[in-house]
């Protein structure tokens, strides 16, 4: 029965607030009651109060972009339907930003369903991390807060990209690391293939190149100062190439010339010719044969020292067979001298057979000269012609005046030109010293004046200058003036973010209320458990001395009447706490009662003072109606 009174009075809330060490000791029993209490705000006729909160079209286009931009680039959470609107938003910029990899020093940590505070507090170090990730766009708490798309859209644009870019980098880096492990560890098909060709291509690839590769054959002299189509020649000759003019196409006509007046095939026999030349100047790098440089010495030789060398070398043969012949062991000698003489044959016949070819060359280059200066007599017969013709047009007497009038205009043409030239030059000698006079005279400080309209002028213009310098000041002055007010009005929130402020501040006093309300009856619900605790103690105790000493007693009478006894005092004990308490509830529920009455009275005045300014904001639009109305008159023409 005490336990039941005590639990009874509990329950309705008659019991006080616990002391900390009351708390402290029972801890443990708030593991099963439930934390999470939904805040809701009711009218004064008890019903749930939803806030104006007025669609925009515009906000609700940004805000599925912004969804479908989420889902493309990976936040698969924003397709669920139970989380909010602000939770999909928050949750996908808090995922960019970890998929960023970039250290903002912030720590963005997303819970979903959490209260105000934490709401305010995580979309502010979003905020925060923003311009450390290097975002060039800005945002505010209170739009994020208010879910304004239109601002959010462009951010979250920027940080998928960003998130998009990282995830790339990483998977390219994760490839490269990949492939280089596998590099040092294994091979692919391919590769195997290459190294078992590799032996055979490269002797191949040697092979060719042994076979095929320059055979310097020639050896050019010197020709540092030669131009570089000579240099070019020179080493494609060396190697066994020729490198020269093109033979002319059969389609041009036999008598067409060039700009200097000489045929196609004239200048192809003069290249080919160039090309001989410089071939003569190389030497050949074969031991076995003879220098180019030798032949043409040979080649200039005449046939007279030829013959005078063949008879010397018919005494020498002669002298060194008789040599021979009159002294002992002398066939060494003359096999000696065999080969030297035969040596020297050798060397004497190519000599002679390159002085064959210098003479053909000479010849071929002696028939081109004659060809070349036939071609240049008959030039000069054809303007020994057109001489004639010019004297003869000279001579005739009806030529003279125009003849003379042409040598009269051609004189004063050249005189003319002369004239120009002088006075060119005089005018560049004029100009240059009248610039120095200026800048003589400019470094001096000297002013130079003309008359007095220039004066004038000057004047004018000084005051123009004066106004002008005023008015910019008088302009900066008034900027500075705008820009301070600009700042002042900036300084103050406007309508919008006052309504939102307002909206906020609700929502965090009816989550504060809501709280409170919880922890009183965490509190009440402690102390009922505590108390129910104490007496059932108590309760289980006296039972239990109860049981322990019914025994020793039941056997005596006495006994037996003071155990009567004593459970009477304890049941009349009870019954006046059990009096007491039900005092105390009866003026527990009288404060209640009073408590209440007031409430009434205080929302009866509410729904008053509610339907008061109902009136008044009924009476002011009326009032400005009338006001509208008497202007519009007032107008009018009478």
């Amino acid at each position: 029965l005490s336990a039941l009174a005590v639990s009874v009075e509990r329950g309705g809330g008659l019991v006080d607030m616990p002391s900390p060490a009351t708390a402290k000791r029972g801890g443990s029993v708030f593991r099963n009651v439930k934390r999470e209490v939904k805040a809701e705000q009711f009218d004064e006729y008890g019903n749930k109060v939803e806030f104006d909160v007025r669609k925009d079209e515009d906000q609700d286009v940004k805000y599925d972009e912004t969804i479908r931009l989420l889902l493309a680039a990976g936040y698969f959470r924003a397709r669920i339907k139970a989380l909010s609107a602000f939770d999909k938003i928050v949750g996908g910029m808090t995922w960019c930003i970890t998929a960023s990899n970039e250290d903002v020093d912030v720590d963005v940590l997303f819970e979903e369903n959490a209260n105000i505070g934490a709401k305010i507090a995580l979309v502010e170090k979003i905020v925060a991390a923003l311009p450390r990730l290097k975002c060039p766009l800005r945002l505010e708490p209170h739009q994020i807060q208010g879910l304004d798309c239109i601002s959010i859209y462009p951010v979250m644009q920027w940080l998928v990209k960003k998130a998009l870019e990282t995830r790339e980098e990483l998977a390219a880096q994760q490839r490269n690391s990949a492939l280089h492990e596998f590099d040092k560890h294994g091979t692919t098909p391919a590769d195997q293939e290459f190294h078992s060709n590799l032996p055979g291509a490269t002797s191949a690839v040697l092979t060719i190149q042994a076979e095929y590769c320059a055979n310097r054959q020639l050896k050019a002299p010197s020709v540092d100062d030669a131009d570089e189509e000579t240099r070019v020649q020179c080493t494609l000759l060396e190697y066994g190439q020729r490198y020269g003019a093109s033979k002319v196409p059969k389609k041009k006509k036999d008598n067409e010339k060039s700009m200097d007046g000489q045929s196609e095939e004239d200048l192809i026999a003069m290249e080919q010719k160039r090309v001989k030349a410089i071939m003569k100047k190389m030497t050949a790098l074969d031991d076995a044969g003879v220098s180019a440089s030798v032949l043409g010495d040979i080649a200039s030789m005449q046939s007279k020292e030829v013959q005078e060398m063949a008879q010397e070398y018919a005494k020498e043969a002669a002298a060194l067979a008789e040599a021979l012949e009159g002294a002992a062991g002398g066939e060494a000698a003359h096999k000696r001298a065999v080969a030297a003489l035969t040596k020297q044959s050798t060397t004497t016949q190519s000599k002679l057979e390159a002085a064959q070819a210098k003479h053909d060359e000479l010849k071929e280059q002696y028939e081109e000269a004659e060809k070349a200066l036939q071609k240049v007599q008959k030039y000069a017969r054809r303007i020994d012609s057109e001489m004639a013709k010019l004297d003869e047009l000279e001579g005739d007497e009806e030529n003279k005046p125009i003849i003379a009038e042409l040598r009269r205009l051609i004189g004063l043409n050249d005189a003319l030109k002369q004239q120009e030239k002088g006075f060119k030059t005089s005018c560049q000698e004029q100009m240059s010293w009248l610039e120095s006079q200026i800048e003589r005279l400019e470094g001096s400080g000297v002013e130079i004046i003309d008359d007095e309209r220039t004066l004038a002028i000057q004047k004018q213009f000084e005051e123009d200058t004066g106004k002008m310098e005023k008015l910019k000041l008088l302009t900066a002055r008034r900027a500075r003036e705008i820009a301070n007010l600009e700042r002042k009005i900036d300084e103050y929130p406007g309508r919008a973010e006052l309504t939102q402020y307002q909206r906020r501040f609700v929502e965090l006093a009816s989550q504060v209320l809501t709280k409170l309300r919880e922890t009183k009856q965490y509190y009440t619900f402690y102390n009922t458990l505590d108390d129910t605790k104490l007496y059932m103690t108590k309760e289980v105790k006296l039972l239990e001395s109860v049981n322990e000493n019914f025994t020793t007693v039941a056997n005596s009478s006495k006994g037996k009447e003071q155990l009567i006894a004593q459970m009477k005092g304890i049941v009349e004990s009870l019954t006046m706490n059990r009096d007491k308490l039900q005092d105390r509830q009866a003026r527990e529920k009288e404060t209640r009662d009073k408590l209440k009455e007031e409430q009434l009275s205080l929302v009866d005045k509410e729904r008053a003072y509610y339907k008061a300014v109902k009136d008044y904001e009924t009476e002011c639009s009326k009032n400005e109606g009338l006001i509208a109305k008497l202007e519009r008159r007032g107008k009018q023409p009478q």
